[in-house]
């Protein structure tokens, strides 16, 4: 039995676990879920201080027809990640002021978009969090029809409807709703070590401890010897 285009509602990560995870950096998720779910570079923040954090609210459109868009915010809870599949189009904006005001009225956690939008020096006022492909002052239509709570493609990574999503001015990275709670651990370790790490580094100890038997394991250099 085929599922409908529209599914409106769909387990989401919950909120006081969003708010533990929103406090890492992207950067350390990818690292500790195995290098991996951090969505392509081309989807980036509109301004880099822009940062956001919660559940993946999908949503499908064909290139440059933003109908689903606006059912979407029919639908979408407050906390909320808008998540657009847009197809990488970057011949018509699909979102602009209008439609990032009404996100943040309805108290959305932002808007990711694997494709363009315009207006945006008003974005930037509103400060409102906006990762695109770029920008277009083309107009969309509102035509064809896609999909909402569905799995979806966004800069080359699946993104499953209440998945966690977190962003900053480093890109995306997208995580699982069944995998994200354990990971917090994972995450505290990680920046702990690094920061430990860091602190070495301005007492004079800047030599990797696992250099020479990476460089021995790749052939670079032969077993005994030293850089």
């Amino acid at each position: 039995m085929s599922q409908p285009d529209i599914i409106k509602d769909f387990p989401r990560v919950p909120a006081a676990i969003v708010a533990q995870a929103a406090q890492y950096q992207p950067a350390i998720f990818s690292d500790i879920a195995g290098r991996r779910g951090a969505l392509h570079g081309r989807i980036a923040a509109l301004r880099p201080r822009m940062k956001l954090a919660g559940p993946a609210f999908t949503v499908e459109v064909r290139p440059g027809d933003n109908l689903m868009i606006h059912a979407a915010l029919a639908l979408a809870r407050p906390g909320d990640v808008l998540v657009i599949d847009g197809k990488g189009d970057q011949t018509a904006a699909l979102m602009g002021t209008i439609m990032m005001t009404a996100c943040r009225q309805l108290g959305l956690a932002g808007v990711v978009i694997d494709g363009a939008v315009r207006d945006s020096l008003e974005i930037d006022e509103m400060d409102f969090p906006v990762f695109s492909v770029g920008t277009n002052p083309n107009g969309p239509t509102k035509q064809v029809g896609g999909r909402i709570g569905h799995p979806i493609s966004v800069g080359g990574v699946t993104v499953n409807p209440g998945d966690f999503i977190i962003g900053d001015g480093d890109g995306l990275v997208v995580v699982e709703r069944e995998k994200i709670e354990s990971l917090l651990p994972l995450a505290a370790h990680k920046v702990a070590a690094e920061a430990k790490r860091i602190a070495q580094i301005k007492e004079g100890n800047t030599s990797a401890s696992w250099l020479t038997a990476s460089l021995v394991a790749a052939g670079v250099l032969k077993a005994g010897e030293t850089l």
